[in-house]
């Protein structure tokens, strides 16, 4: 059965020219014949998935017509959020919790079976839809377990080379009275492997938006912040336009 599991799921039909959705970490989804051997707990917290990134990804798709690409496989399983070759592609420890089933894991299978269909599948959908921007939807701690590391950011805009859409979009944020991180709590100078791979390398502008997990646990609160990201998105892409 995990063999025909697919490591993604596309939601709603892509508007040529418009705005399109990624989500790398929107699942906790293991297959039969992985065992992590770790705690069951552990799944549903931010080690395994970004908690109410799949939710928002969803609305985006079926409220405000964003169609989405989904990751439909865990980050303990392979992270999609990285390159091939990556040390972090497959972990054996996150915030402190060792994932002894990936200690000595084929990774080169895991990679032909999850990351390269995901990103293939991608590349064809932004090829197909060519849009003006994307958004990459992840969530993040309020606080790191392993270093009681605080996050007092509510959203965070991540960037490499290209910040235009990101530095339209930290002003509307804080036009909302969101304290927003600028590069936090990660830094996209650090890592922004799937927008470097499908939009910096294609010229698109592209949005990666961090949301804290705490504001996003509950359906509702995905509802909100999907109107709001839609929203914003929607005003980046006009001022880009506009240029």
């Amino acid at each position: 059965m995990s063999e025909r599991h697919s490591p993604f799921i596309q939601i709603g039909t892509p508007q040529r020219g418009g705005i399109i959705a990624i989500a790398d970490h929107a699942s906790n989804y293991v297959p039969d014949d992985i065992q992590l051997g770790i705690p069951a707990e552990l799944m549903d917290q931010h080690i395994a998935i970004d908690i109410g990134t799949a939710g928002i990804g969803v609305r985006l798709a079926r409220q405000h017509g964003i169609a989405a690409h989904l990751a439909n496989v865990s980050r303990l399983v392979i992270d999609l959020h990285r390159n091939e070759g990556d040390k972090g592609l497959v972990v054996t420890s996150s915030d402190g919790h060792t994932i002894p089933g990936n200690i000595g894991a084929d990774i080169e299978r895991r990679i032909e079976r999850y990351h390269r269909p995901y990103h293939e599948a991608f590349a064809q959908m932004v090829a197909e839809a060519q849009p003006s921007l994307i958004l990459a939807i992840h969530s993040f701690t309020p606080e790191m377990a392993s270093t009681g590391e605080r996050r007092p950011w509510e959203v965070g805009l991540l960037y490499n080379q290209d910040d235009s859409a990101a530095r339209i979009a930290f002003d509307l944020f804080e036009g909302m009275g969101m304290t927003v991180g600028d590069n936090e709590p990660y830094s996209g100078k650090e890592l922004n492997a799937t927008m470097d791979r499908h939009a910096e390398a294609n010229g698109i502008p592209y949005l990666t938006i961090e949301v804290r997990q705490d504001l996003i646990e509950r359906k509702s609160h995905q509802a909100v912040w999907a109107d709001r990201i839609a929203l914003v998105a929607d005003q980046v892409l006009a001022a880009l336009s506009a240029k």
